[in-house]
């Protein structure tokens, strides 16, 4: 497990800009499970963040200062450049934000990354259509919360799994699941789904992995399909967890599993985009935000992460 003292916060002056260059201010800062993976240097999708070096993450920053013709002072534009409260960029990578279509804050999870992983894991990897059921683990997450509302808006059944009631109540009574369950309190996960997903499961969006997602296999439908998004349960553990052996029920159920990055659709960006801003401006998708204050607190909203403490997206706040 992750811990505070596996962090830093350093202070240092701001050096003047070049030529093509700008100055960023940080407003809000995106902590996310798989930041956790580039903790590690095993090999992965990509480069670890080596010791001493910024934390990786996107942050939704003000422009103070330019030298480059592309951005004027004021922009407001969200970037991959770490947990730091000022940064540098040759403006490479920096996405504007527009304020007046949604709260800039949202960038960082419904209208960004975690929305368009929620937008392509469900309608391209999970290829769901009218009728479907689908089961999200991480239902009250930042993308398994949307997973579940795109699924009722394609005419889907929604069953969410999450780590509380009162996430159960939110993703039920809010967020228009049909069905949710407490993982925690279940005792048998099988047959509660099974009870919820009578005909079984055409959809399975995995942001947990372990005993959850061991509950689900048996009840994968004919051709159905895994979206294997996330396994946050054994992000921190120190040993293999012992487990069944459960993908023979692949064999007569012809299930796709398949894993998949969000990297993968940049060139769809635009397309998600302007649907999940239609959704959110509408009302049809609703979201939650949990706000910690101060880049000195980032390390400890990381953490909770872990620990279920957040409903909707963990954010840091770093500046008005």
């Amino acid at each position: 497990m992750v811990s505070e003292s596996d962090f830093r916060l350093e202070e240092e002056d701001v050096r003047e800009l070049a030529e093509g260059e700008v100055l960023l201010r940080a407003l809000y800062l995106s902590v996310d499970p798989y930041m956790r993976g580039r903790m590690s240097d095993r090999k992965s999708y990509a480069d670890p963040v080596g010791i001493g070096d910024v934390m990786t993450g996107e942050i939704v920053t003000k422009v103070e200062q330019s030298k480059n013709a592309a951005f004027q002072p004021g922009e407001i534009v969200a970037s991959r450049l770490g947990w730091q409260e000022y940064a540098i960029s040759d403006g490479k990578g920096l996405r504007r934000i527009d304020p007046s279509s949604a709260s800039i804050s949202t960038a960082l999870h419904v209208l960004g990354m975690p929305g368009a992983t929620a937008y392509f894991g469900l309608l391209d990897v999970c290829q769901v259509k009218e009728g479907d059921t689908v089961v999200v683990s991480g239902a009250a997450g930042a993308v398994g919360s949307v997973v579940g509302q795109i699924a009722k808006l394609k005419g889907c059944r929604a069953i969410g799994i999450a780590g509380s009631d009162e996430k159960v109540k939110w993703i039920t009574e809010e967020l228009g699941f049909d069905a949710g369950i407490n993982y925690k309190t279940t005792e048998n996960m099988y047959k509660e789904l099974a009870k919820h997903c009578p005909e079984g499961i055409n959809c399975y969006f995995d942001n947990v992995g372990g005993s959850v997602t061991d509950a689900v296999f048996p009840l994968l439908a004919l051709n159905s399909h895994v979206a294997v998004c996330g396994q946050i349960s054994v992000y921190n553990a120190s040993k293999a967890e012992m487990g069944p052996r459960l993908l023979w029920n692949v064999i007569p159920s012809r299930a796709t599993i398949k894993g998949f990055l969000v990297f993968d659709y940049y060139d769809q960006f635009s397309m998600a985009m302007k649907d999940l801003t239609e959704w959110v401006v509408s009302g049809k998708i609703k979201y939650h935000e949990n706000v910690v204050e101060g880049i000195e607190n980032a390390p400890k909203a990381f953490i909770g992460l872990f620990h279920g403490e957040n409903t909707g997206k963990q954010l840091v706040k770093i500046s008005d």
